[in-house]
């Protein structure tokens, strides 16, 4: 039943205030500094120092700067660590983000017209073609659709293709290529509709793809397909590498089995029970390539499998809700950073399962767990680095309380090896589909 604000509860509202004996005090702090600053509890900075008993890597942090592609930072961060430690290369050395970008975008790109075809029959006010055309294409992403792209095209190092200014400002090229790609299907659509065969589609495709490919060369460059793989390693000693290919690059220099590492993922909701996988319906990107597929465990299992990965001396790819509970400027996330809902004298607790089924919160950052505080062999806090340059937290990196670690991360990728014998034999169980827009389809 609608009701409507009376003046008389406005009033009674108002008087009400007056049991707040520090209203004025909260008022005058919130309204000259903010709430998280008012609600800022600096005890949290000091418990969260930069130490830790278990430390993989201490690499140069990357930096994503305007983009949204920290789900490809991230994994080439993580790989990137395996090119030190075989190849002695420098600590700055990084893989080629712009590589991978432009592949994302082209593979998304066709994923985007192949849903447009397959929904052709549904009208423009279903819930899937509204959720499909609210964003032909995007920045992010996730870890088996990164798998998918360097499966099919490899990788190379950031010298053989550098940034250019779309990698680094996004939105500009974003905007371009959603609008082509709605112009694009609203053309198929009427093919579709209008009976036309599958080889007239698929011809009117390829000429769109063709059109796409183009773009991205504009705004990023030709894909590079050989190069010379050319440095100076830590010890100052000289090496080339000549005539490589991207494939040929990451079967050398990275030299791991994408099929051993599996995405683990924390939902403790009613509709995912633990121990089940799952997948997400229209999330990909590369048609035929690897599906995204995620199996359910508890939160302490997860931080158990990241522990082991760690003190294998792995680092750990992972995705979480970088939103809530983080200090940007000193790499703090951390559940006691700030205190709202003592501020404002109110109740604002949720479970994390009630985050995500209300909207609250969602995956939307991936980063590397790179070590771990132990205390009597429990964590306490995690390192963690970023892809936002090295001018904040310690050169980089944050630090994570185990807490945080708990309520806000939602997907860590472990080597299958660490798994027991029966979660192995769960996790190759076919996935349950999920709804497009399911929680656990948001992209980093």
């Amino acid at each position: 039943m609608d009701k409507a604000i009376e003046p008389s509860s406005v009033s009674r509202y108002a008087r009400n205030l007056d049991d707040f004996k520090e209203a004025d005090i909260v008022r005058r702090a919130v309204t000259h500094n903010g709430v998280l600053k008012s609600a800022a509890d600096y005890e949290s900075t000091a418990a969260m120092d930069p130490t830790f008993s278990v430390n993989v890597s201490d690499q140069h942090v990357s930096n994503q700067l305007r983009s949204g592609r920290c789900w490809v930072f991230a994994a080439l961060n993580t790989m990137r660590t395996h090119v030190e430690n075989n190849f002695n290369v420098p600590k700055d050395f990084e893989l080629s983000q712009t590589y991978t970008f432009f592949w994302d975008k082209f593979e998304k790109s066709n994923y985007f017209l192949n849903n447009v075809i397959k929904t052709a029959d549904q009208p423009l006010t279903s819930r899937k073609v509204s959720f499909l055309l609210e964003t032909p294409q995007q920045d992010g992403g996730q870890w088996d659709m990164l798998c998918a792209l360097i499966e099919k095209y490899g990788v190379a190092p950031k010298t053989a293709m550098p940034e250019t200014y779309n990698s680094n400002m996004s939105a500009e090229i974003n905007t371009a290529l959603n609008t082509q790609l709605r112009h694009d299907a609203v053309i198929l659509r009427k093919l579709v509709n209008d009976g036309q065969s599958e080889d007239i589609i698929n011809a009117k495709r390829d000429d769109m793809m063709n059109e796409i490919y183009r773009m991205l060369v504009y705004a990023f460059g030709k894909p590079v397909e050989q190069f010379n793989f050319e440095y100076y390693d830590a010890d100052k000693k000289y090496h080339i590498d000549q005539n490589l290919s991207p494939q040929v690059f990451f079967a050398k220099y990275v030299n791991i089995e994408l099929d051993d590492y599996v995405s683990i993922i924390n939902s403790p909701t009613s509709d995912k029970p633990f121990n089940k996988t799952y997948t997400v319906e229209m999330l990909g990107n590369v048609v035929g390539g690897r599906e995204v597929k995620h199996y359910n465990l508890p939160i302490e299992r997860l931080k158990e499998l990241t522990i082991a990965q760690l003190q294998a001396g792995e680092t750990v790819w992972f995705g979480s809700d970088v939103s809530m509970a983080s200090d940007r400027k000193n790499g703090i996330m951390d559940t006691n950073l700030y205190h709202v809902d003592e501020l404002m004298q109110t109740d604002m607790s949720l479970t994390k399962a009630e985050r995500l089924d209300y909207g609250e919160s969602v995956m939307n950052h991936a980063m590397v767990i790179t070590g771990v505080d132990l205390v009597n062999g429990k964590p306490t806090k995690w390192k963690v680095e970023n892809s936002w340059g090295e001018k904040v937290g310690t050169k980089g990196y944050f630090v994570m309380s185990d807490d945080w670690f708990s309520e806000f991360v939602y997907q860590v990728v472990i080597n299958q090896k660490f798994l027991t014998d029966s979660e192995k034999a769960e996790q190759k169980v076919a996935p349950k589909l999920l709804d497009p827009w399911d929680p656990m389809g948001t992209l980093a």
